[in-house]
């Protein structure tokens, strides 16, 4: 199986980088952050695990954390549109 990879720089969050791997067919296969909430930030990981790219990015894009514009979910979609221009490895 062929998988694409992606290490994404946070802007606006308490997580600082977003580690995430996808395969062919633009399932995520794993994610991890750095920094941010961890009990919450594991739980959206598991949650997005085996999911469609488009269907993640359909259900967290916009989400904001407080007065904030952007959050750790918002931020993972960003990292999933780059994700998804991503060449297979």
């Amino acid at each position: 199986m062929k998988t694409k990879h992606i290490l994404y720089e946070t802007t606006g969050t308490c997580s600082k980088l977003i580690d995430v791997t996808a395969d062919e067919h633009d399932i995520i296969q794993q994610v991890f952050f750095v920094g941010g909430c961890n009990g919450n930030l594991q739980g959206v990981s598991k949650l997005v695990i085996g999911q469609h790219i488009d269907d993640v990015i359909g259900k967290l894009n916009g989400i904001h954390c407080g007065v904030r514009s952007t959050s750790c979910p918002d931020q993972l979609c960003r990292a999933l549109e780059q994700l998804k221009a991503a060449p297979l490895v």
